[in-house]
């Protein structure tokens, strides 16, 4: 029961975080919004006794992705005002 209700606790995260990500108009909150779903998915997938896709999921998803997305934001932002 205690599952069930984390993991529902969990998937709404998920959504939320996503719906931000598209909704938000700055891009640096939006990728860190997505990059928050991603995390929230390793999450559940650790719950799910799936532990090898968990770290997967943080390590590639809500790690290096995430880190590349905010690097290529910070650059391409450096010749505005």
């Amino acid at each position: 029961m205690l599952l069930e209700l984390l993991l529902l606790l969990i998937s709404a995260s998920i959504l939320v975080s996503g719906v931000l990500a598209v909704w938000l108009d700055n891009l640096l909150p939006a990728m860190v919004s997505a990059g928050l779903a991603s995390l929230f998915a390793a999450a559940s997938y650790v719950l799910l006794a799936a532990p090898d896709v968990a770290m997967a999921e943080a390590a590639i998803g809500a790690g290096l992705s995430t880190l590349i997305f905010l690097y290529a934001i910070r650059k391409t932002r450096t010749g505005e005002d």
